[in-house]
């Protein structure tokens, strides 16, 4: 049958829209592809932080420590990478991008987020990228930013982030970048779980608080006031959580001392409050250089019993001798050489997120 030039035109035609489909298709795919390998070369996906096989003891004073089976020992090099951000953090968050086709105001972001975010009981942030930085961005931000990052906290000393709360992040970043014309390219939810679930059991078996104590040698109870004037002489200041604390020139707190008792210390129940022991506690993964703060905590803790004529001893009141004191500095150095194998340095910002 004989073909038109009409016909011609028209196949000819459809031909070519067939053709155009066929490359904005290959287009988007190609962009997709880009932006999600550009987000995994930034370093969203690590093999998780595993630890040696240890079954986690308590040390042989008092202790206050979460204890889960570890793990066999697994490459974590990839791990070591640096993060763009200490808010978007490849080891320690599920990290999630959006890209907009127009630069999107904060503020509009910002709504945009709020239907679902509050359901995540995880820390949750937002970045932007400027000037080719990423900025933590917050409800007052004012700027406009073409790139996002969300980023999820994978675990803290609550447990590893829930299935629901994955869930929740995965569907409302898809749903941020439909509502503002933007390419979201999210984790795998299953593997944002493993990671979770791995990095937690991890941080399980190297959290310990460890705690000496200054008890009563004769049975005379102290006095609240003496005990403060003693803290505050050696430089350290009570907080808001009824403890003293020794901090360090940026703020930090190195160790602790409080109330062997329920009854928590304050400026005004100081002054009539005695008590048979108090305790000098050190957070091991939230501070650096643990065995250095040991030791000075331990020297804290002597000087405060001689002063109160009372004893350094442990939760059984069995006297603290010196080779007690030297396995339980061991212990903290171990704990602190397994931290920074994994790439959790003790008390580096990473740390104070991941054992808060």
């Amino acid at each position: 049958m004989a073909i038109s030039d009409l016909q011609l035109a028209l196949i000819g035609l459809g031909a070519t829209a067939v053709a155009s489909v066929w490359g904005y298709n290959k287009w988007q795919e190609r962009g997709h592809r880009k932006l999600a390998e550009r987000i995994v070369q930034g370093g969203e996906k690590h093999d998780v932080l595993l630890g040696s096989t240890e079954a986690a003891a308590a040390a042989s004073i008092g202790t206050n420590e979460r204890i889960e089976p570890g793990l066999d020992a697994a490459d974590a090099a990839t791990a070591s990478a640096a993060a763009s951000s200490p808010w978007a953090d490849a080891a320690a968050d599920a990290i999630a991008q959006i890209e907009f086709a127009a630069s999107v105001a904060a503020p509009a972001l910002w709504s945009a987020q709020a239907a679902w975010a509050d359901h995540i009981g995880k820390p949750l942030h937002w970045l932007g990228e400027a000037d080719g930085e990423w900025h933590l961005l917050t409800p007052h931000d004012a700027g406009s930013y073409s790139k996002i990052k969300a980023s999820l906290q994978l675990a803290d000393r609550r447990g590893a982030i829930s299935e629901a709360e994955v869930d929740t992040f995965v569907d409302g970043v898809g749903a941020v970048a439909t509502q503002l014309a933007g390419v979201a390219v999210t984790p795998d939810i299953d593997d944002v779980l493993n990671r979770a679930r791995e990095l937690d059991d991890f941080c399980a078996s190297v959290d310990f608080q460890l705690a000496v104590h200054v008890a009563a040698a004769a049975g005379e109870p102290f006095a609240g006031t003496k005990l403060r004037g003693l803290a505050e002489a050696a430089g350290m200041q009570l907080g808001d959580d009824g403890r003293f604390h020794a901090k360090d020139d940026a703020g930090q707190t190195l160790y602790t001392l409080g109330n062997v008792g329920v009854e928590l210390f304050d400026a005004e129940t100081l002054r009539v409050l005695t008590t048979p022991a108090v305790t000098f506690s050190l957070d091991v993964p939230n501070v650096a250089q643990g065995p250095r703060i040991f030791d000075r905590m331990v020297s804290a803790a002597r000087a405060m019993a001689l002063a109160l004529e009372g004893a350094l001893v442990d939760a059984q009141h069995t006297p603290l001798t010196d080779e007690m004191i030297a396995g339980i500095r061991a212990r903290i150095e171990e704990i602190q050489t397994r931290m920074a194998a994994q790439q959790i340095v003790a008390g580096s910002p990473r740390a104070l997120r991941l054992f808060s």
